[in-house]
């Protein structure tokens, strides 16, 4: 009867256990170990105190009744315990320098043929922190919603009908309102477009009944874990396939190094967050756009770059060794979204070698060899620009603008808010343009790079245009007076600031000019020079 006991108390513990801590039950999972230690340190604990209490005030029983009835409990904890100590280092990178290094397959790319000029909408201008702060500020203006849900922090990068957005899901304000409002499960989710800042609350038919933070078997870590017991789970993502539909996505690791070493994704599971259909994809589908995270890429292109020429070489000589720089950005590319981070060599220099591009979903990197500034020095040149303004610059996304390898960067102010864009030049990242638009900032770029001799051909997107003066307008923006003139050859406006070309001060109506701009998708076409 004791023994009964002692088994049903262990299996009580070892499921309340589970259902908290939720580990996977694989053997190169080191939670997997540590639930089975648990499991028969209770069990010899509970045999233990029911059968010789006197245990409690004689310490030498416990070692004599380990010896005389527990004796294949603690051979197999000894066992657990090997396990745990011995598997990390059959994982060690000495013996596994090779492996480790490919674990990313980094091919070569081709900068002008592969990073293509993109166009204005598919630049994205709104970073998470920014996102996070207009998206409780959206929330807040919905009075039914703003008393029960909060946003949650998740607002993944995402290509959702051909335009880059991060979308977030709501969450239950605290456990009493998940109690009121679970039967119906979360209402909406928020999408926010990255290029025009725009915030919008999509209402759901049927609300989310599976997330993060539901409380109990609908509580999105437990439910795919008694769903797929065996898997190893990365961290999960919330996305909307190409009709709105929230999913969460969470990948399957792998461990492809000895025991425990060389974490890889192979697939994940699919979890409808309305329905809490699960299905399991090797090859995930092309809507999908996040399946490796950040995290995990550079740390494989981290690897690849120290063990290039093997492991003693990457702790002496560090012949041709490299690695990423301190941060990284998202860009959608051929309806994908790729990390960008730069590469430097070891040995602390001011200077990059190139730059990853990693796609999200397949795991697919080349590398660019574009030598110049890095991101922290572009930064550096985009912050003394407006200095007076103390707006801090985002981390900046590598792109093509003229056949010239550009950091894109956005400034904000102290509260987060994008206020004004960057661009500076990657040979010469002394030299800067700022524009209130992208268009606007795209314009000066190409002028001061022309002005500079670094393009001696027009590549520009530019069109001319000559008309006479019918209205002229001015205002004042981050300091800097712009001009829009309109013309009797068009029905758009066209920008210059004074700091950009100051003869327009002397312009009069019915003066003729002939000028070159840059398209836009606004009704203000930024002036590229007035000849």
């Amino acid at each position: 009867m004791k023994k009964i006991i002692s088994l049903l108390l262990t299996v009580i513990v070892a499921f309340l256990y589970y259902y908290i801590t939720l580990p996977a039950l694989n053997f190169q999972a080191e939670e997997f170990y540590v639930f089975l230690l648990l499991i028969l340190l209770v069990y010899v604990t509970l045999e233990l105190l029911l059968n010789s209490p006197k245990i409690l005030t004689d310490a030498s029983g416990y070692f004599r009744y380990i010896k005389h009835h527990a004796k294949v409990p603690f051979f197999i904890a000894l066992v657990l315990v090997a396990v745990l100590l011995v598997g990390p280092v059959t994982s060690w990178e000495i013996f596994h320098a090779s492996a480790y290094k490919n674990l990313l397959t980094v091919t070569d790319g081709n900068f002008a043929e592969d990073i293509t000029e993109i166009s204005f909408h598919q630049i994205p201008t709104l970073d998470r922190d920014s996102a996070a702060i207009l998206g409780d500020r959206k929330l807040g203006e919905l009075s039914d919603m703003v008393s029960q849900f909060e946003v949650a922090d998740n607002y993944t990068q995402i290509n959702y009908q051909g335009k880059p957005v991060r979308v977030t899901p709501l969450s239950y304000g605290d456990p009493i309102k998940w109690l009121t409002n679970q039967k119906n499960g979360i209402p909406a989710y928020i999408i926010l477009n990255m290029v025009t800042q725009e915030v919008d609350v999509v209402r759901l038919e049927n609300g989310i009944k599976y997330s993060q933070s539901e409380i109990f078997n609908r509580k999105l870590e437990r439910y795919i874990r008694f769903r797929y017991p065996t898997f190893m789970f990365d961290e999960a993502t919330f996305e909307i396939d190409e009709s709105g539909t929230p999913y969460w996505i969470c990948p399957k690791i792998v461990k492809k190094i000895g025991l425990f070493g060389g974490k890889d994704i192979e697939g994940a599971v699919l979890v409808n967050a309305v329905t809490g259909e699960t299905a399991y994809y090797q090859d995930v589908p092309g809507w999908v756009d996040r399946v490796y995270n950040s995290d995990l890429i550079i740390q494989q292109y981290d690897y690849h770059g120290a063990f290039v020429n093997g492991f003693w070489n990457s702790m002496f000589g560090q012949r041709d060794v490299t690695e990423t720089t301190f941060g990284f950005n998202y860009i959608a590319l051929n309806d994908d979204v790729y990390l960008y981070t730069g590469i430097t060599s070891v040995g602390g220099d001011q200077s990059n070698i190139g730059f990853i591009l990693s796609n999200q979903r397949t795991k697919e990197t080349k590398f660019y060899p574009v030598a110049g500034a890095t991101e922290s020095s572009a930064m550096s040149s985009a912050e003394g620009i407006v200095q007076h303004l103390n707006y801090k610059a985002t981390f900046p996304l590598l792109l093509n603008i003229s056949s010239q390898p550009t950091y894109f960067i956005a400034l904000k102010d102290n509260a987060q808010l994008v206020k004004t864009y960057a661009m500076v030049n990657v040979g010469q990242y002394q030299l800067v343009a700022t524009g209130t638009t992208v268009e606007e900032c795209e314009a000066e770029y190409i002028r001061l790079i022309k002005q500079k001799n670094i393009i001696t051909e027009d590549v520009s997107k530019n069109t001319t245009l000559t008309g006479t003066i019918t209205e002229i307008r001015t205002a004042v923006k981050e300091g800097n007076t712009y001009y829009y003139l309109k013309l009797n050859t068009s029905e758009h406006y066209y920008s210059i600031s004074a700091s950009q070309y100051e003869p327009v001060v002397t312009f009069n109506i019915g003066d003729t000019v002939t000028l070159e701009y840059l398209p836009s998708t606004t009704n203000i076409y930024p002036i590229y020079q007035i000849l």
